[in-house]
């Protein structure tokens, strides 16, 4: 089964997740959500929330069912959109290999 490759041709919706992380999101942001939020990772991303509505915690959610949720340590928010935002940027970064640079955005 062939997944889809998220690729500099997606920038445009790196950009519409940055400007508005939560709610609706056009059909190729959501392609590349459901990419960045599929079941192919050794760990996924999460948050913890440290104290109710304040401050968050990034985490690695391990693969295998019932293992530790593992902190990654001097990582706090206390902006929940800053914090997903952040998500995104590094979910980017695992799949291309490549820093998330808008610059590029409309470059072949």
């Amino acid at each position: 089964m062939s997944r889809y490759k998220i690729t500099r041709d997606d920038l445009e919706f790196a950009r519409e997740f940055l400007d508005d992380p939560v709610g609706y999101h056009s059909p190729g942001l959501q392609r590349v959500l459901n990419r960045m939020r599929g079941p192919a990772w050794e760990f996924k991303y999460v948050l913890v929330a440290q104290q109710r509505h304040a401050i968050w915690l990034l985490a690695k959610l391990p693969k295998a069912r019932g293992s530790q949720v593992e902190i990654v340590e001097d990582v706090i928010y206390t902006d929940l959109l800053d914090a997903e935002r952040d998500i995104f940027r590094r979910r980017w970064r695992d799949l291309t290999g490549e820093e998330l640079d808008l610059s590029l955005e409309g470059t072949p």
